[in-house]
């Protein structure tokens, strides 16, 4: 696997800078994280001439603590889930002195240094906003943006939308009963302990935030309770030394694999049910894995006390569905994100219950030159998914790659759609899952049967229109 190869990251740019074919389809990239920047290098590297919009003054998204643009849910504590080989880049390894779970400011650094190291800053118009994306004349699609230099309204053969999935909050609803006399936050707007020490503070949710709020207000908190309304497997980041996510399997295995891998690692994770939390009524591998190192500690210190579902609010203090009632002035809501796209008239794309279906998590067949970058949730990180993806256009873009039919676009689309279902518990967190190895496996394969088809369409005397 390229993303276990270490190299010298730190080397001057890999490149003189790249001409920008004015004969190629004009693309515009809709964001500078982690997605929106695999993206933009990718087009850099294929010669396509491209903006890239980003709406703050800095790459990095959602890792930048305090992120300029507004909308980046990263918090003190906050590293990364996936060990840093995994999540890097394939030509762009992480730096061999972070450690294997880096923190927020070394992701930062990390993708600031990729996009110095490939030299394509000046293709970022920063302190812009894209406000609307809509069909234009001949397939084209008309991109309307404001700056500082005014409102623009720019057409594009193709938009490939990078604005993440992890901004938007999701509040409970119907909101639970009761009145509540303290204050309500959500995840997304959690940056510090400062803001729950002293207080009496419950944490709704079951995901990664949720936990290392939890645990941090288990250390600064005067009571630190956490409700859950499901149970789920919390799988250590370690296992027998080692980060547990390196062992790599092959892409070709079927789901049942990883899946197999994750039942080993709930085994020698323990289940934290026996500490209070609810049991998880699905098999590991049947949910998005959640992974925590401090969890278990701070539930056996009883500095964080496990609670069941909320049954309603009171005043200043919140009752739960087996009747117990706690002093609280602070609930931070972990209750997840919705999928939304300001910027893109529902009429033309609309999540329902953050379920979006795409052709290999990118392309809507209905809506051709309009694409979508880490708009995955993998059992894994995203960046080298959205990396694959953001080369996958760029070769359709440049006239290297053609897809298939239609008609097996869309058959493909409604099984992977189907197998999904099938494979993880109906909730709006797995509307978007996919197997890490498996994905990537997939998309090679795809790629280079495209790549037969476009040869074989210039050999037939037939040229290929993005």
């Amino acid at each position: 696997m390229p993303y276990l190869v270490r190299q010298d990251h730190l080397a001057p740019p890999v490149t003189a800078p790249i001409p920008v074919n004015p004969s190629l389809p004009r693309a515009c990239v809709i964001g500078a994280g982690s997605s929106g920047l695999a993206a933009a290098k990718a087009l850099y590297q294929a010669h396509v001439p491209f903006d890239c919009f980003e709406r703050g003054s800095v790459v990095g998204g959602n890792w930048v603590y305090d992120n300029p643009n507004g909308v980046s849910a990263c918090y003190e504590t906050l590293e990364i889930n996936t060990s840093g080989p995994r999540m890097a880049f394939s030509d762009f390894p992480m730096p061999p002195d972070y450690p294997p779970y880096a923190r927020h400011d070394q992701v930062a650094a990390y993708f600031n240094a990729y996009v110095d190291h490939f030299g394509f800053r000046d293709r970022i118009t920063f302190h812009t906003t894209v406000t609307d994306v809509s069909p234009g004349p001949g397939g084209t699609w008309l991109v309307s943006t404001t700056g500082p230099d005014g409102d623009h309204v720019r057409e594009y053969d193709a938009v490939l939308v990078a604005n993440g999935h992890h901004w938007d909050p999701r509040w409970p609803d119907p909101a639970y009963p009761g009145v509540f006399d303290g204050e309500q936050i959500h995840a997304h707007d959690y940056r510090s302990g400062a803001q729950l020490a002293g207080r009496d503070v419950v944490v709704v949710g079951s995901g990664n935030s949720a936990l290392d709020i939890a645990v941090e207000a288990g250390k600064v908190a005067r009571s630190a309770n956490l409700s859950q309304r499901r149970g789920q497997w919390v799988l250590r980041k370690f296992a027998l030394g080692r980060p547990a996510d390196q062992v790599v399997l092959p892409g070709w295995l079927p789901w049942w694999a990883t899946a197999a891998r994750l039942r080993v690692g709930a085994l020698l994770s323990g289940n934290v049910a026996k500490l209070g939390l609810p049991q998880p009524h699905h098999a590991p591998g049947q949910s998005h894995p959640v992974q925590s190192e401090g969890i278990r500690e701070a539930l056996r210190s009883g500095r964080v006390t496990p609670r069941p579902a909320i049954e309603r609010l009171d005043g200043d203090h919140v009752v739960f569905a087996d009747g117990a009632r706690v002093p609280a002035d602070l609930i931070v809501w972990a209750t997840g994100y919705r999928v939304s796209f300001p910027f893109l008239d529902p009429s033309l794309v609309a999540a329902k219950d953050n379920d979006l279906p795409l052709w290999k998590r990118t392309i809507h067949p209905d809506l051709p030159g309009l694409y979508f970058i880490g708009l995955v949730q993998p059992v894994g990180a995203v960046m080298p998914l959205a990396q694959a993806q953001g080369e996958w256009v760029a070769q359709l873009l440049i006239g290297r790659y053609a897809p298939p039919p239609d008609a097996e676009v869309r058959r493909q689309m409604r099984a992977d759609h189907e197998r999904n279902k099938r494979q993880f518990y109906s909730s709006v967190r797995h509307t978007m899952e996919v197997d890490f190895d498996h994905y990537l496996w997939d998309l090679r394969r795809e790629l280079r049967r495209g790549f037969d088809r476009a040869r074989a369409q210039v050999r037939a005397g037939r040229a290929h229109r993005p």
